[in-house]
């Protein structure tokens, strides 16, 4: 695979990854803002729920191609944690960093323009850990032997 190819499968990998962790930091934002938790126990909510979408938004596909759950949810985890754990790190410390984000909440700009920001920072530092997977047969590449 060139390099074109290779990064532009690793955007697509990313951009896949990033609509789970999105639903899931945005539910979490949401939730945690709207019954007026503090940051921590609102990132304790966001980030499990990031990661379960995120695998879901893999296991789907491949559960309707008809394969086992068990099966899915191991090549899930095999291809996206280590893009889930990049974006969550980076998304979690960029919320973290700009005061008063989470207790701005879901009626404020802050609140949206900082989050949508946070998860474009993910999406950068994401890419290139995808990237290079990839390149090494692991990550998403995983996903796309499965469909086959």
């Amino acid at each position: 695979m060139n390099n074109k190819a290779l990064t532009k499968l690793a955007i697509a990998a990313t951009l896949h990854c990033l609509s789970g962790c999105a639903i899931g930091e945005v539910l979490g934002s949401v939730v945690g803002s709207g019954f007026n938790w503090n940051n921590l126990a609102t990132e304790c909510l966001t980030i499990p729920l990031a990661f379960i979408f995120g695998y879901s938004m893999t296991m789907r596909p491949l559960l309707k191609n008809g394969l086992a759950v068990k099966k899915a949810g191991r090549i899930a985890l095999a291809s996206d944690t280590l893009s889930i754990v990049t974006m969550e790190i980076t998304d979690t410390a960029v919320i973290l960093l700009i005061p008063g984000v989470l207790a701005a909440g879901p009626g404020t700009l802050l609140f949206w323009l900082s989050l949508a920001a946070a998860l474009a920072v993910a999406f950068v530092f994401a890419t290139p850990v995808n990237r290079y997977l990839i390149a090494r047969g692991k990550g998403h590449a995983i996903v796309h032997e499965s469909h086959s």
